[in-house]
């Protein structure tokens, strides 16, 4: 069921909020270059620097950085989308999504349902319920044959898929020492060797008719190695590289620059799998809501763009940078994820 709280976050005031605020507010170029103005260039507001002498200073500082800004984030969009825009037809695209039968895959599903966007589940299990336009196959997604004979089903049913989204994820939380090579070799099989197998059935589709997207959801794991998560951290991190290499390989392999890749890195998330534990830092890295994730990928699968969604951003920020920071930090901080997140 969804979290009755969605304001200020489902997840509280946090972080990523006053982030949000700041940005929308002294970080907005729209609002700011207004404020500059009329400090620099009119009566009133050159009578208000003549009693604030360093406000101007301050707006023009704020100014220049609001620029910098959205000029990073337009080039980022435009290198990631290869400077080519496509334009999606949603009464004629079709998703599909492993392990969307429950977790953050069922939201994501249920939300795209909704929109009456045509949706194939791959999972073990079936959902215990299913929107008009979703259709759920059964499917081992680590056995290349049983993806072949699901894709022949949905092709049979839906058409060929547009729109593939890689979810389905495995956690053990045991150590390297107390882990046994099937559980590792699984979660490896599962969180990233799918990956592959999936783009060999669904891929050759999307790159013939230079159409469609490709999205990876991974883990801030992958960027920061957890005590007892170490498979779990590696898998998401083979899964990252994966996301990279298929978005370069689009345009220098495979002549399709319209191909859209999507990277989620989201954090601790409250699914089945780590649902009882309690984060004591509830500021950067709250655990998050599955309808929140789910959301912010939907949100992104709309847009028809490639991109990275990170959630929450303020931990996100850090993870993303910690191999550029010293040796000390970062072992620092991997210890301390170990008593980031319990159970206790």
């Amino acid at each position: 069921m969804a979290s009755a709280r969605t304001w200020p976050s489902r997840e509280g005031f946090t972080a990523d909020v006053l982030g949000t605020l700041i940005s929308r507010s002294i970080l907005d170029p729209w609002k700011v270059i207004p404020l500059f103005a009329f400090a620099q260039y009119t009566t009133k507001g050159q009578a208000l620097l003549s009693s604030h002498p360093k406000l101007l200073k301050a707006l023009r500082q704020l100014a220049a950085l609001a620029l910098l800004s959205r000029l990073s984030n337009w080039l980022t969009r435009r290198t990631l989308n290869n400077g080519f825009s496509d334009s999606y037809d949603w009464n004629k695209e079709v998703i599909v999504i492993t392990g969307g039968s429950n977790g953050i895959g069922q939201r994501i599903a249920n939300l795209l349902g909704e929109k009456d966007i045509k949706v194939a589940i791959l999972d073990i299990s079936p959902p215990d319920s299913l929107p008009n336009s979703t259709r759920f196959y059964q499917c081992d997604i680590t056995s290349p044959s049983e993806i072949a004979t699901a894709a022949q089903a949905i092709r049979s049913s839906f058409g060929r898929p547009t729109i593939l989204i890689n979810n389905a994820g495995v956690c053990t939380g045991k150590t390297i020492l107390s882990s046994t090579p099937e559980q590792t070799r699984r979660t490896f099989d599962i969180n990233t060797l799918s990956h592959y197998a999936l783009a060999k059935e669904f891929l050759p589709d999307m790159v013939s008719a230079n159409h469609g997207m490709v999205v990876t959801i991974a883990s801030q794991a992958g960027y920061a190695v957890t005590p007892s998560m170490v498979d779990y951290s590696a898998s998401k991190a083979a899964a990252i590289a994966f996301h990279e290499g298929l978005a370069a390989e689009l345009v220098t392999r495979y002549s399709a620059p319209r191909v859209r890749t999507v990277l989620v890195t989201q954090g601790f998330t409250k699914t089945a799998f780590i649902k009882d534990l309690t984060p004591e830092d509830t500021w950067f890295n709250p655990l998050l809501q599955p309808e929140s994730v789910a959301k912010a990928v939907v949100r992104q699968v709309l847009k028809g763009e490639s991109g990275v969604v990170v959630l929450p951003g303020s931990a996100g920020w850090i993870a993303t940078r910690l191999r550029g920071y010293p040796g000390w930090f970062q072992h620092l901080l991997r210890c301390r994820l170990e008593k980031l997140m319990r159970t206790e």
